[in-house]
């Protein structure tokens, strides 16, 4: 039996403020699902090789992956300011996503039509994606018959609390589509495991760099959103197409792998 880890990371406000916004309508999670022991043997391992490569540091101050940083060229990125460096650190960030064995399931809700719908009963939208992602999760670890456990970037105190007794509560209770059973033939745990973006942990990394461009390619699915011909995330997309999760008979991708809650 294969054992997996589950990790997840946000792109977009996970609050219900100013959702007649367009930069804060949309939250998106993005997740990628590994084996435990090829997390250890070659992910984490060849992801370290890829960041001593093209940002040279000494392991006790390991440089952290983190796409708001990458973009404006902050911290260890100010290398990317120079072209070739720049032209390099894709190439191989593209090639270790294209690689690497993993799986990738993103929800994408539209707060505002959520809140239109339901008004003062509302489901929090960050613990409705994560129930959202933790079924289809489940639905795969079910279907091959493994076990797998779920992390987390940590948000902070009040957040962490909330996502600790949602967790808890879809373990204990289900959800209105799967009984507790489900979730419990399959889940480790009863307790969502909580790191912050410090704690290097490469799952959570690679996560990051995935949440902005999957949220804004399934906007793009949706008609809600343009993405320019040349964005560097178009490319992300392109290499990752075959690493969502899917319907296996019908090898559909929606609803499974991409999950749009309008």
């Amino acid at each position: 039996m294969k054992i997996y880890r589950l990790y997840i990371d946000e792109s977009g406000d996970h609050t219900f403020y100013g959702t007649d916004d367009i930069s804060k309508r949309y939250l998106g999670l993005t997740s990628i699902i590994i084996v435990a022991e090829y997390y250890r043997t070659s992910f984490q391992t060849d992801f370290e090789i890829l960041k001593q490569t093209h940002f040279p540091h000494s392991p006790d101050e390991p440089v952290i992956i983190h796409r708001e940083d990458i973009v404006h060229r902050r911290r260890q990125f100010w290398r990317l300011r120079d072209s070739e460096k720049e032209q390099a650190f894709n190439i191989d960030l593209l090639k270790f996503l294209e690689e690497k064995e993993y799986c990738v399931i993103s929800v994408v809700i539209d707060k505002n039509t959520h809140i239109g719908k339901y008004g003062d009963i509302a489901y929090h939208p960050y613990h409705y994606c994560i129930t959202a992602l933790l079924e289809r999760y489940c639905g795969f670890l079910n279907f091959y018959n493994s076990k797998g456990d779920v992390m987390a970037e940590s948000r902070g105190g009040t957040e962490d609390k909330q996502l600790k007794v949602t967790y808890k509560r879809l373990f204990e209770g289900g959800t209105r589509y799967r009984g507790s059973a489900f979730f419990q033939k399959s889940l480790t745990s009863s307790e969502i495991k909580l790191k912050p973006k410090w704690k290097n942990i490469a799952g959570l990394q690679i996560a990051d760099i995935l949440a902005h461009p999957c949220t804004r390619e399934i906007l793009a699915d949706q008609g809600k959103h343009e993405i320019s011909a040349n964005n560097f995330g178009i490319q992300i997309c392109q290499r990752i197409k075959e690493k969502y999760n899917k319907q296996v008979f019908q090898e559909r991708i929606s609803g499974y792998g991409k999950i749009y809650l309008g």
